[in-house]
Parts: C-alpha cells; sequence; structure tokens
C-alpha cells in the first residue's frame, strides 16, 4: 500500500503528466489551424517527386552528380510537407536523370523502372487518399517502355506517366516513339512532361551538353530543353496524331510560350515544311490538350506570359517537392497566396487551379 506522502507524489506527477500531453496537443492542433489559415485552399499537388534509396543509390553509382538527385526524401516528411501546406494529394514522379541510367543498357533501365513503380504503387496503396503517381518509362527502350505502360496502368493503377525531354537525347518528336504515343493515346493517357538536362546524339551514344557549365542545369536549361521537345512534338506531327493524350508541361511550359509565334511561323512560312501548325492551332492545343504546372517561382512574373494562350481551367499546382524544401514550399505558397488572386480574382478559378482541374484528369 501507497503512504499518504507517496500517493500526493504519484498524483502530482499524473497530473503534470496529463497537462504536458494535452499542452502538446493542443500546440500540435493549434499549428495544424495556423498552417490552414494560412493556407485556406486545399491543395492537389502534381508535381511532387519521391526519391527511393535504391534509385538513389545507382544514381551515385553512375555518376549522376548535376541534376539534383541528392535531396533526402522520407515518406514521412512529405507527409508533414503537405500537411502544413494544405496539399490534401500529392501525385509523385521520379525526377532527371529518370531511370534509364546507363546508355544501351535496356536490362538495367527496365530493372530500376519496376522497382520505382512498384514503390510508387505501394505508397499509393498505403495512403490511398494522400499519394497517386505518375510511373517512370526505361525510354529510350520503345519495347520496355510499351510493356511498362501495360504494367503501370492495368496493374499498378498510375495516374499517367512522367516522361523526360529527352531520353539520351532521343526528343519526344522522334519518330522511333510513335509506338509510345500510340499506345498512349489508344489509352487517353496523361503525359507529365518533366525537363531534364540537354543531350545530344553521336551514333549509338549521347552526350550530356552544358555550354556554361558553371551553372546547374536545372537554373535554366531544363526550361528550354522543355521548349525545345514541345516544339519538336508541334512540329514532326506528334501532337496532331495524339489527340486524346493530355499533356502536362512542368514550370509553367518553361522557355516555350515566347517562341510559339516563332516556330510556327518559320516552319511553315520560311522553310516550307509540310506541316499543319500555326500560332492559333498552338493556342487551340493548348486549351484542349495541355495543362501547365506552377512549380518554381512562376509569380509574379512568369505567369503573365502563359495567360495569352491558356486560362485558369488549364493550370495545376505543383511544389516541386523536395527539390523545392519545405521551406521553400511554404514560402512559395505564401507569396502564391497573396499573387494568385491578383491574377485570378474569382474564387472559382482559384479553387480550379489548387485542385479541381486535377480531379478531372486523375484516374479513380
Amino acid at each position: 500500500m501507497l503512504s499518504e506522502q507517496q500517493t500526493a507524489v504519484f498524483v502530482m506527477i499524473l497530473f503534470v503528466t496529463i497537462s504536458l500531453l494535452v499542452w502538446q496537443f493542443t500546440s500540435v492542433v493549434a499549428t495544424v489551424d495556423s498552417h490552414v489559415a494560412k493556407n485556406p485552399f486545399e491543395r492537389i499537388d502534381t508535381h511532387s517527386h519521391f526519391v527511393p534509396p535504391f534509385w538513389r543509390e545507382e544514381s551515385v553509382k553512375y555518376g549522376y552528380t548535376t541534376d539534383g538527385w541528392k535531396k533526402a526524401w522520407t515518406e514521412e516528411a512529405h507527409l508533414e510537407m503537405m500537411r502544413k501546406a494544405n496539399i490534401t494529394k500529392s501525385i509523385l514522379s521520379i525526377t532527371s536523370p529518370g531511370t534509364h541510367l546507363v546508355p544501351g543498357n535496356d536490362a538495367l533501365a527496365r530493372k530500376i523502372t519496376r522497382q520505382c513503380n512498384e514503390f510508387a504503387a505501394d505508397l499509393k496503396r498505403r495512403h490511398p487518399d494522400k499519394f497517386g503517381f505518375w510511373a517512370s518509362l526505361p525510354l529510350p527502350d520503345v519495347e520496355g517502355s510499351l510493356a511498362e505502360i501495360d504494367y503501370v496502368l492495368n496493374v499498378l493503377n498510375a495516374d499517367g506517366v512522367a516522361i523526360l525531354t529527352n531520353a539520351h537525347g532521343v526528343y519526344l518528336g522522334n519518330t522511333v516513339l510513335k509506338p509510345i504515343f500510340e499506345a498512349l493515346n489508344t489509352r487517353n493517357a496523361t503525359i507529365f512532361i518533366h525537363p531534364t538536362s540537354p543531350c545530344l546524339q553521336h551514333g549509338d551514344m549521347s552526350q550530356q551538353v552544358s555550354p556554361l557549365t558553371q551553372y546547374p542545369n536545372p537554373i535554366f536549361e531544363f526550361f528550354f530543353d522543355t521548349a525545345r521537345t514541345v516544339v519538336d512534338m508541334f512540329v514532326s506531327g506528334t501532337i496532331d496524331r495524339s489527340p486524346n493524350v493530355t499533356i502536362i508541361l512542368s514550370h509553367a511550359g518553361g522557355a516555350i510560350t515566347p517562341l510559339v509565334a516563332r516556330f510556327t511561323e518559320f516552319a511553315t512560312s520560311i522553310l516550307g515544311l509540310p506541316v499543319q501548325i500555326s500560332t492559333e492551332t498552338v493556342k487551340k492545343a493548348f486549351r484542349t490538350q495541355f495543362f501547365f504546372d506552377l512549380a518554381g517561382f512562376v509569380f509574379p512574373d512568369q505567369i503573365h506570359g502563359l495567360l495569352p494562350y491558356v486560362d485558369a481551367s488549364r493550370i495545376l499546382y505543383g511544389s516541386d517537392y523536395p527539390y523545392t524544401p519545405e521551406s521553400g514550399v511554404l514560402g512559395i505558397v505564401e507569396d502564391m497566396n497573396q499573387e494568385l488572386p491578383q491574377v485570378f480574382k474569382d474564387l472559382h478559378s482559384q479553387k480550379a487551379i489548387y485542385r479541381e482541374n486535377a480531379v478531372k484528369i486523375l484516374r479513380a
């Protein structure tokens, strides 16, 4: 039996413990309420990355050091970032350099691709309300990619596929990729196009190029490579042949929008290429087939280069986490909370950008 003094001490300890637990709980609730108050709109993040440890190890092994793959990532940290930013769902993808790491080694690429897609599918199975994913493809391996398209869409329930702007120098208008776009067009699939470093082909070999080596490629080469591959897709006829494919362009389209009039007029009026493109046909495709995410520093200026081509119905939210770290994501979110209503003044448009547009293109 406890003495009266021991009982009193025990009760005091119990009281202090319960008080601390209540304080911690109310602090957490207050923090959550604070974040939600700052970010009142629920967001679906269509441009968000995951970094499986095995993919990271393979990237190190084969010498990839410049595209930002070193960022640490954990499932728990990702979910915590989402809570703070009021992101209800993240659509995950592998970033540059992708899953085909060694030119010519298709077997390795197929293995890494399948591992990454299984990893992402597991996240989606365990957190179906929190995670979706754009599946990787082992491009430029066409046969392996066709098999992976079947597997990820039929078995893993991927929301679509992620394709880099080039695969060892094979850009997306290249005729060797026709079977890929035919397969995706047949399935009414969504393609998330993510930039990577520019690359040149030399026969069976390829070489990454970076004219200004003092700057990391993601600073601006990623934007230029986005423009390069989009021009290639239009001029080659790939877009015309794939009317059922939905395309998401990262970072508000990179550097493509100022080039539309130039590449369409140059291709037809000056070069006389046998293509039926014009500024108006590109604008129509942008308005009906393309979406543009807001990952990066789109506000306050870059957004205005996009608005002559699309309205709020073709714009998606994107964080680029973890390559934009949590502090950066939250800072950009605060800026966006101030800037986006200045551009899109009605609440319907704001809600569409943050969530509703994404709901329409994600698989159930």
